[in-house]
This record gives C-alpha cells, structure tokens and sequence, in this order.
C-alpha cells in the first residue's frame, strides 16, 4: 500500500493499492527526483533516510542531466557513482 503523501501524479502507471513502498523504494526515489517538487524531496529524504536515499538513487535507470547533477550535488555523490551516468557515457555520442 503507498502511503506516502505524494502527488499520486507522479505514479501514472501504477496501481496504488497494490503498490508496496518499501519493495519498491527505488522506484519511488527515482520519481520523485524526476517529477517531484522540494517538499516531496524531503518527504522521502525522512521516510527512506539519506544513507538508502542515496543507495537507491545510484541505482536508478533514468535521471535527465539536470536531475542527475542535482542529486550528485545534494548527496555528495561523485557522477560516475550513478548507474544511469555509466550507462549515458558509454552510448556513443549522436547528432541531431
């Protein structure tokens, strides 16, 4: 059950009486850096904790640039920690 009191919005996709929080927590982070406002950050700042806060956004599968340099900022962690940096660095370049 999801009861963090975020903006449903940010969950488009997903059933939210059957969505576990917790299982799913990765999930969750990554959404809420993508789409969240401030308030929201903090929210899931104090539920997860900063510590699995940064243990789950490393592992996200998606963040766009801005967001990505944001939370490197925010949580003191370097960009080639993050998972989805590795993953943008090693696609070789294209031109629009």
């Amino acid at each position: 059950m999801f009861t963090l009191p975020v903006r449903k919005e940010l969950f488009w996709d997903i059933d939210m009486q059957r969505f576990d929080q917790e299982k799913n927590a990765r999930l969750v982070v990554e959404r809420v850096f993508n789409y969240g406002n401030i308030d929201e950050l903090r929210l899931i700042l104090k539920h997860y904790g900063r510590e699995r806060v940064k243990e789950l956004i490393v592992r996200a599968g998606a963040l766009d640039p801005k967001t990505l340099h944001f939370a490197s900022l925010l949580l003191n962690i370097p960009l080639e920690d993050f998972r989805c940096y590795r993953k943008m660095r090693s696609q070789p370049a294209r031109w629009h």
